[in-house]
């Protein structure tokens, strides 16, 4: 995992949210999660899917949520929501606290209220989070009816209006539709239009844009964009695509193996990672700053089986500045540097990492 020179910076990605003269601290958080643990029982052993992570979301502001398949990104979010099928199944410990109230004691009636009014949800799969069985205008019109007490026809009308923005031609012949006739990409927007048909306060978006080309990508950014401008919406952003979070986040945190290694705000991220993972993520990235052709470097190995204890740091196996004491003792998030620059944003993070070493800048 040698980084390619200067392949922390990134400049191709430099972040795009605008700077002003000085950063603004909003109030209480409106999601707050302490020492969250989720573990799944399976044939091999007792999973320990997510390991004790914290962070907040404040109102306005976009958190996003990087890392490899397995992490536990989507896993964390989808505890929150109450969406862990239980057994196998369970959270073992933590609070989720969404406006005051914690989301994980709350009952299936509560959640209920919650979900989809204040708390909204992309899925990643749209095909398995439609109903086959139910046209587009039903799945449509049963939520906004239901949390905005729509009229029937108000709410066809919203929901046309919604398919319309996300892109999708004569939404009102596509209403009718059921969601196999529909591909991949057009069941994504759909999606996308359902998350955001009761503007919530909270919207988690697990790969929003996995399956859309470029430019509707762009659409559908500016769209979270808009809504996010006009209403104060707070966003959690899981993706893959480090390129979206330079242009769209004000703060980043990176898991690896159920945990969070690494908590900054997206210009210092970028600009100076702190944790060798990061940096390995960042230099497999293709660079367009340069005329250089340099090779894409891959993290060697593969991430630890969650079933079995884990000694010491998870990420030492695979690490290019492992340590012995890196072997031995499992590093908390430590402080690395304050931030820097004034960036306009809801909440300023001081750069944490979770390592042993100082990451060559």
């Amino acid at each position: 995992m040698n980084p390619a020179p200067g392949s922390q910076a990134h400049p191709s990605m430099t972040a795009s949210k605008d700077a002003g003269d000085a950063p603004r601290q909003s109030s209480e958080p409106l999601l707050q999660v302490s020492n969250l643990k989720v573990s799944f029982k399976t044939d091999e052993g007792q999973v320990q899917a997510v390991r004790g992570i914290s962070f907040d979301v404040r109102e306005g502001e976009t958190v996003a949520i990087v890392g490899e398949s397995g992490s536990g990104k989507s896993v964390t979010n989808l505890a929150m929501m109450g969406l862990i099928p239980q057994p196998p199944g369970q959270v073992d410990s933590g609070t989720a606290l969404f406006q005051g109230r914690d989301l994980l004691k709350m009952s299936d009636r509560e959640l209920q209220s919650i979900r989809g009014r204040h708390v909204s949800m992309i899925f990643q799969d749209p095909m398995t989070a439609l109903n086959p069985l139910m046209t587009i205008e039903q799945q449509m019109t049963e939520m906004t009816r239901l949390h905005l007490s729509l009229t029937k026809k108000e709410a066809a009308a919203r929901a046309v209006d919604m398919l319309g923005l996300v892109g999708i031609t004569s939404p009102e012949k596509r209403l009718r539709d059921y969601p196999h006739q529909f591909s991949g990409g057009m069941r994504q927007r759909v999606m996308i239009a359902m998350a955001l048909s009761c503007e919530p306060e909270l919207l988690i978006a697990d790969e929003p844009t996995t399956a859309l080309d470029v430019t509707i990508q762009a659409q559908i950014m500016d769209l979270l964009a808009d809504l996010q401008e006009r209403k104060g919406t707070a966003i959690v952003l899981i993706t893959h695509d480090l390129g979206v979070v330079a242009g769209v986040a004000d703060r980043v945190m990176v898991m690896y193996a159920g945990r969070i290694v690494e908590k900054a705000n997206v210009n210092d991220l970028f600009a100076s990672p702190k944790h060798p993972y990061t940096l390995g993520l960042l230099g497999s990235l293709p660079r367009f700053d340069t005329d250089r052709h340099e090779k894409l470097l891959a993290i060697p190995g593969g991430p630890p089986d969650m079933s079995e204890p884990i000694l010491g740091c998870s990420f030492s196996p695979r690490c290019n500045f492992v340590q012995p004491v890196c072997q031995r003792d499992d590093p908390s998030l430590q402080l690395k540097a304050e931030p820097t620059g004034a960036a306009n944003l809801p909440v300023v993070q001081p750069h944490l990492a979770a390592c042993h070493v100082e990451v060559p800048s």
